[in-house]
């Protein structure tokens, strides 16, 4: 059942590279007017999405059958799943809109994630005490799907900066959005680094001091640049690190996103390298076609729609599982205060749209700002800060 599984997941991801490469074509469609020829290539791209998505879906099914539980627990099974409702938020927004450009700019994203969840332990454990309840389920793929909504507002609002912002000269707004595109180009670095030092079999062991005092073991699988709490090296011949964290610092998390940044920076080198220009200014031509407030109401509506999901998943849900498992409704722990920072920035957004006119590009830049919180919360949140969520980054 897991072989199964793990076979549907990979499938599903191929059929979204497949579906990217479709989006593209009926992008670069040389005749603009040949909207039969469009249509072709763009329906070939719905339909691999769709298959896609159900076989995915497939994956979670079939995962839940093998666990007995929703396989939403870890790192891996929790991105993995906000990688399905970004697509499947995508598909909907798809049949309301009738863009395909938006696919273009959003099943990247969402093959990135389902890249970064293939990188973490895909072992299916059973669940700890604290996550045995039935509002795992509903808090937390609430909360998922909320963010898989508010994330299409991303994927809109970079299509309008793309083509809003002016790329023949430097500027503030070219600055900010090259460093948006230098931050997903990370997250495929995570990849690469990740799948590079696997394949070469890096392996080194610490004995560390964790922040209740007590001597416990960690392995590493890249070079330790930072070191755990009073760790102990125990490997021969290993990599010492250079920097010893306190025991609040996940060190081996906090080691994986310093070799993501480096992985990234070489990666985005690359990349101007062969492009001779930023890789805004590359995605510019791609967009020459798309009306500005088409993309500027498809980013609203989705901030609309995902904004009270996200409430209900994020926050109300969550406050009443806490109460249920630790006997009060907050406690200040990481992820509810970033929890609670991401819902104050969408309501910040809302407040700004209607009461200030904040249409147009100041609207795209909150919506790029909003899905980096997101992605904070979800990287850097789960995977350096030790709280009680922290069983959500093994």
């Amino acid at each position: 059942m897991a072989t199964i599984s793990s076979d549907l997941l990979f499938i599903a991801f191929i059929l979204y590279l497949v579906a990217t490469l479709f989006y593209g074509g009926s992008i670069k469609v040389k005749k603009v007017n040949d909207t039969k020829k469009t249509n072709k290539w763009g329906k070939i791209a719905v339909f691999l999405t769709i298959v896609g998505f159900i076989s995915q879906l497939s994956f979670f099914i079939t995962r839940w059958i093998a666990s007995g539980h929703a396989p939403v627990s870890n790192m891996f099974e929790f991105t993995t799943f906000f990688g399905m409702a970004l697509v499947g938020a995508f598909i909907v927004i798809y049949f309301i809109y009738r863009t395909t450009l938006l696919g273009l700019f959003t099943m990247p994203v969402a093959i990135l994630v389902i890249a970064y969840a293939s990188m973490f332990p895909r072992d299916i454990s059973p669940l700890i005490p604290a996550l045995q309840s039935y509002w795992l389920y509903i808090h937390v793929t609430t909360a998922a799907i909320g963010e898989a909504i508010l994330s299409i507002s991303f994927a809109a609002g970079l299509i309008y900066l793309v083509k809003g912002i002016d790329q023949t000269k430097s500027s503030k707004q070219t600055f900010w959005l090259e460093v948006v595109m230098f931050s997903l180009v990370t997250v495929l670095g995570f990849v690469l680094v990740s799948f590079g030092f696997s394949a070469a079999g890096y392996h080194e062991k610490f004995n560390w001091i964790d922040k209740q005092d007590n001597q416990v073991t960690v392995d590493y699988t890249m070079p330790a640049i930072t070191g755990p709490h009073k760790g102990e090296l125990l490997t021969k011949g290993a990599f010492k690190p250079l920097f010893e964290m306190p025991a609040i610092v996940n060190a081996k998390k906090l080691n994986t996103v310093i070799w993501s940044v480096f992985g990234g920076l070489f990666l985005y080198s690359i990349l101007r390298l062969v492009l001779r220009r930023r890789i805004g200014a590359a995605l510019k031509p791609l967009v020459k076609n798309i009306k500005l407030d088409f993309v500027d109401e498809i980013s609203y509506r989705s901030v609309l729609i995902g904004f009270p999901v996200f409430t209900l998943g994020a926050l109300i849900f969550a406050m009443i599982w806490a109460q249920m498992a630790w006997s009060r409704f907050w406690g200040w722990d990481p992820k509810e205060v970033w929890a609670l920072i991401t819902w104050l920035f969408y309501a910040a957004f809302l407040h700004l749209r209607l009461s200030k006119g904040w249409h147009g590009e100041k609207s795209a830049w909150l919506a790029v700002i909003g899905f980096v919180i997101i992605m904070f919360n979800l990287v850097a949140v789960n995977l350096v800060i030790a709280g009680l969520h922290s069983y959500a980054g093994s």
